[in-house]
């Protein structure tokens, strides 16, 4: 992710790429600026046909205003293909896709909103945009060959900061996350998670987060009822936060949680100082009716090393959430966020399973 090139330099080292670059390659291209402070969407002006492939780019940075809090333009930018298309957006600074239904290209800078909708309402007031100032600066090209090929012409003439390369790398070696698991989809998708194995050869799944946010989850039906377990091994090499995490500034962190049909979940995280059985609520505000925080370990000592975890999770829905527990457990999540203070977080998770009256449940 690049955040130190300003527009101005962008759109120049672009544009002296592109305007080496044989009409025969491209049909055209445009810069766009999205202003952070601006709720979504903004119509480009650009009409794009069937069939068309597109590339993005985008730089800038959306900042909150009276804190230290930035987003880059590796999760900010959001695309629509007309006015109630599906939203998107790519996994880095860049993004390549095929236009289905031909029409307007719109953009969208995301936080400090929250989608409703896979068509791009906001489930935020549009107030939530006074926070924000910045701007995104994006450039479309609109290809006539092959994506992969147009950009390694392009990357034969030059770079901007390694945003093409980066792009190419992308498409040629996707991070895919594990089989059956699918990123939470108003948050977006994420390179975080990939298959690995234990030392053991036995599968499990690995986390590298670095100033980015993925939310991975995987669908369960399980009848949710007294004694009902989460069994599940892990290993924390690096923790995303070295204080506690239960502020926004400080909310970096990775879990594992369980999600339950009446639309509440429990997040079980290593804490890089909270004691022990510590429990709150989650401090981004359109998380906190939602969204249940226990530390169930604490402090570096440990990192590095494989431990077994259980959980009596029906216990700790009586004990930390309360009221009447729900029916049934829906979804299983791994939750890594390491945007708001820009640290990398790593770890591993293995032998996810759950233990009812009906027997034990492998999830991974």
């Amino acid at each position: 992710m690049n955040d130190t090139l300003t527009r101005t330099d962008f759109q120049a080292r672009f544009e002296a790429l592109l305007s080496q670059l044989s009409k025969d390659n491209m049909i055209d291209y445009a810069f766009i600026d999205i202003p952070s402070d601006r709720k979504p969407w903004l119509d480009t002006g650009i009409d794009l046909s069937a069939g068309e492939r597109v590339t993005t780019f985008a730089v800038g940075k959306t900042c909150l205003k009276g804190t230290d809090l930035w987003f880059g333009a590796d999760f900010q930018l959001w695309c629509r293909i007309g006015p109630d298309g599906e939203i998107f957006r790519g996994t880095r600074a860049s993004n390549t896709f095929a236009v289905e239904k031909p029409d307007r290209l719109y953009l969208a800078s995301y936080f400090p909103g929250e989608w409703a909708t896979r068509t791009g309402e906001l489930a935020t007031p549009d107030e939530v945009y006074e926070q924000a100032s910045g701007c995104l600066a994006a450039l479309i090209v609109r290809w006539r060959v092959e994506p992969i090929e147009g950009l390694k012409r392009l990357a034969a003439l030059g770079d901007v900061d390694g945003l093409v390369a980066s792009e190419i790398d992308r498409l040629t070696d996707p991070v895919v996350p594990p089989p059956g698991w699918n990123y939470l989809w108003f948050v977006g998708p994420a390179e975080i998670y990939r298959s690995c194995r234990t030392p053991e050869k036995e599968p499990a799944i690995c986390c590298h987060t670095h100033r980015d946010v993925g939310l991975l989850q995987k669908d369960v039906s399980l009848p949710f009822e007294p004694n009902t377990r989460l069994r599940w091994a892990w290993r924390m090499d690096r923790l995303p936060s070295e204080v506690r995490e239960d502020t926004l500034a400080t909310h970096d962190y990775m879990s594992i949680a369980v999600e339950f049909d009446n639309g509440q979940d429990i997040t079980y995280y290593w804490s890089a100082e909270l004691p022990v059985g510590t429990a709150y609520r989650c401090p981004i505000p359109t998380w906190t009716a939602r969204e249940t925080h226990v530390a169930i370990r604490s402090g570096r000592e440990g990192l590095g090393d494989w431990f077994n975890e259980e959980r009596d999770v029906h216990r700790d829905y009586l004990d930390f959430i309360g009221g009447p527990p729900p029916a049934r457990i829906v979804r299983v999540w791994l939750i890594a966020v390491s945007f708001f203070q820009g640290r990398e977080g790593e770890c591993r998770y293995s032998g996810i399973e759950f233990v009812t009256r009906e027997g034990v449940t492998s999830i991974q």
